[in-house]
């Protein structure tokens, strides 16, 4: 199989990109084998390494390591994001814990840190290093010890425990509101109940009728079907249907409920924080952010939620007096709040999106694209048929 497998091979393409038309599902799992093997030898030859610890011989060669296995990875998990399958699922949930262990076999590796912490002593911030160079051993240093490299005994292998727990809760997680948001469809077969909803609207929704072979009209909780009837549908049953169907998502109490997924997550990643001498996740996480702190986090968003608040109350008072005007006399609720804020753009400006949208068709859009950034950075674009795409509805640019 490995002889024969496309992801093991030299990328005989067009600037080395992936070779989607050769490449299966089956090719995936014996590929990650393959690469989490080669990837632990040259771990083991870094570790084993008997010459005192360099720049070089430590810091630049854990950077080298492992490409094939984040060549495979990149290729497999852009995959189970943008065009995955029950097949896809299946191994991504094989591999994870797969590659959780991976991972925390080279970050608790207590020789291998110890290497990583000499050259860390020795030259960090010396005349030696360039700022590249000091960068890299610097990001090299915080990774193993923000992964558990000082823990040790029933510590470290409770670390082991949490990551490969957290990385399979999410994944989970992530299929649960996935099944659910493919799963929902509202079946209408009564034209009436298509008022308000703009032609080509109901035409996509005609095509997808077809696609389940059934008759009238279908609409999911996909974007490009799910705002446009928030927005336009005048049947308000329909759309508060809608509504709950898309904010219910992974909560309805069934084999794909998340609230248990959350909990789990939540407890985990605050005893891995604390285990890590934090107070909590998100003082983990804001450690290496910007914004560093919790503290500053609340500071801003309570200066944001001031600011905006009085115009987001206005706002809404506007949509609540122009709904009184059409006839509404419920109470305005979120399943409202969409299609009688665009009723009231439409009347204020004389706009709305079904006006611009012939400005921003798909080739008018990569047009302005293309345009801006040949004007900002003197970048061009010419597609080129030869690369190898994962979808029809792809298109690969070469960019110059």
């Amino acid at each position: 199989m490995n002889n024969n497998n496309p992801l093991l091979q030299p990328f005989n393409t067009p600037h080395q990109t992936a070779p989607f038309d050769k490449i299966s599902e089956e090719h995936f799992m014996p590929a990650f084998e393959k690469a989490l093997e080669e990837g632990r030898r040259e771990i083991a030859a870094i570790t084993n390494n008997n010459e005192t610890p360099t720049f070089e011989n430590t810091i630049e060669a854990l950077e080298k390591s492992g490409k094939l296995l984040d060549r495979i990875s990149s290729i497999f998990f852009n995959l189970n994001s943008a065009e995955t399958n029950e097949k896809i699922q299946s191994i991504a949930r094989e591999v994870s814990p797969m590659l959780s262990e991976y991972s925390n076999d080279i970050w608790l590796n207590e020789k291998l840190f110890e290497r990583v912490s000499t050259v860390y002593e020795n030259y960090y911030d010396s005349a030696e290093l360039n700022g590249e160079q000091n960068k890299l051993l610097e990001d090299t240093y915080k990774g193993f010890t923000r992964r558990g490299a000082r823990l040790s005994g029933k510590d470290k292998e409770r670390y082991r425990e949490i990551s490969a727990e957290l990385s399979k809760l999410s994944l989970l997680f992530g299929e649960n509101v996935l099944a659910e948001t493919n799963d929902f469809k509202l079946h209408i077969t009564n034209e009436k109940d298509l008022s308000g909803l703009p032609a080509d609207v109901i035409e996509a929704a005609a095509q997808r009728a077809k696609q389940d072979n059934r008759e009238g009209w279908v609409f999911t909780l996909q974007f490009p079907s799910y705002l446009p009837f928030m927005k336009y549908a005048d049947n308000r049953e329909l759309r508060e249907k809608m509504f709950r169907a898309y904010t219910t998502r992974g909560n309805k109490g069934n084999k794909r409920d998340n609230n248990e997924i959350i909990k789990k997550t939540v407890a985990l990643r605050l005893e891995r924080a604390r285990l890590l001498g934090y107070t909590n996740h998100a003082e983990y996480v804001l450690s290496e952010r910007m914004a560093k702190s919790p503290e500053r986090v609340n500071q801003f968003l309570q200066q944001l939620l001031d600011a905006s608040l009085p115009f987001a109350e206005k706002d809404v008072k506007a949509v609540e007096e122009y709904a009184r005007k059409l006839g509404f006399n419920d109470s305005l609720q979120r399943w409202d709040f969409a299609y009688y804020s665009e009723k009231l753009k439409t009347a204020s400006f004389d706009i709305s999106d079904e006006m611009t949208k012939p400005y921003f068709q798909l080739e008018k859009v990569k047009e302005g694209i293309f345009d801006l950034t040949r004007k900002l950075y003197g970048l061009t674009y010419k597609r080129n048929k030869e690369i190898p795409v994962y979808h029809k509805d792809v298109e690969a640019y070469e960019v110059f």
